[in-house]
């Protein structure tokens, strides 16, 4: 049996999650009887209630439920660290209440995930500005081209452009992102030319991403005809700067954010492949785990990004997540 010494204890034993809102919906789980009525308590979708309660008995090295497709109940371990678990939620709520932390200013750290191409002037100017105005907010920013689990790793919110996000997350569209394929001048010389139809790109050689599959993707030409996007690796890499500076380096071409390289094309160092075809741009999302106990640093943060990076497309609607998915 496992034995709970004190609150403190409860808080500092796994740095990786986010404890407070695991007990939270371990406390739901057993009150309602199931994930999926906890998760719609909570506002999270049941995979990620689950999720909660696995990383807790990891870090615990110990087993609190017994599951079965139909039941769930706790086990000797799990009836003691729900009864301890929920007098320190209790305590700590008074005491938050008492000395007003749940007020709306925000403060603390705010950990997020973003794709590397962000790393650009004017998403640096977007965060100076969010500090300016939220002095007490720290912006502890991972860029990285994998998807990292939100609860698992520890993360507030993450930024991804897809055209389908995750339906286990709460996802709120910021922006359209659109991708370009683009050569510098002296290596489509080399090559032969600029390419007048996607089927020329099969002569030359492209850095592609690791990260992400682009066999599926396709070209709206003119008339609306699609054709499919072709590219033959040079190289891959995980790194959407070093792809940059790859294509910089006369390497090859690439499909890129503009974002990245809208200074490269307006300054002649790069120019726009098949400008006639397009690809359907992806969104940006800022993609959380759930809308209850939300944070005002959190809150703060994807509103600020919302009005500085514009306003989505219609077709986009309002935020989304599949809140009560068994």
């Amino acid at each position: 049996m496992h034995r709970i010494s004190s609150c403190q204890e409860i808080f500092d034993k796994d740095a990786h999650m986010d404890r407070m809102t695991s007990l939270r919906v371990f406390r739901e789980v057993v009150e309602a009887g199931s994930f999926v009525a906890a998760a719609g308590r909570l506002g999270m979708s049941a995979p990620m209630a689950s999720k909660h309660v696995a990383q807790l008995e990891k870090s615990l090295g110990a087993r609190l439920l017994h599951r079965s497709s139909r039941h769930l109940s706790l086990t000797e371990a799990g009836t003691a660290w729900y009864e301890q678990s929920r007098r320190a939620l209790d305590l700590l709520d008074e005491a938050e209440a008492a000395i007003g932390q749940t007020s709306d200013v925000p403060r603390g750290q705010l950990k997020v995930s973003a794709p590397v191409w962000c790393a650009t002037p004017r998403f640096a100017r977007v965060l100076a500005d969010y500090r300016e105005k939220y002095p007490e907010v720290l912006v502890d920013m991972h860029l990285e081209n994998r998807k990292v689990d939100l609860a698992a790793d520890g993360y507030d919110l993450a930024l991804r452009a897809t055209q389908e996000p995750s339906p286990a997350l709460i996802a709120r569209p910021l922006c359209r992102v659109p991708f370009f394929l683009a050569g510098t001048p002296a290596y489509l010389e080399r090559m032969g030319g600029v390419p007048a139809v996607p089927a020329d790109l099969a002569k030359l050689g492209a850095i592609v991403p690791s990260y992400v599959n682009l066999d599926n993707l396709a070209l709206k030409g003119p008339g609306g005809r699609m054709f499919p996007l072709r590219l033959v690796p040079a190289m891959r890499s995980d790194d959407t700067t070093l792809t940059l500076h790859a294509v910089r380096a006369d390497m090859g071409i690439a499909y890129m954010p503009t974002w990245l390289i809208d200074d490269d094309i307006a300054q002649g160092r790069l120019l726009r492949l098949l400008p006639d075809f397009e690809a359907t741009p992806v969104t940006l999302f800022a993609v959380y785990t759930s809308r209850q106990y939300m944070a005002p640093k959190l809150r703060t943060f994807i509103d600020f990004l919302g009005e500085r990076l514009g306003p989505p497309a219609a077709s986009q609607g309002k935020p989304r997540g599949t809140l009560n998915a068994s």
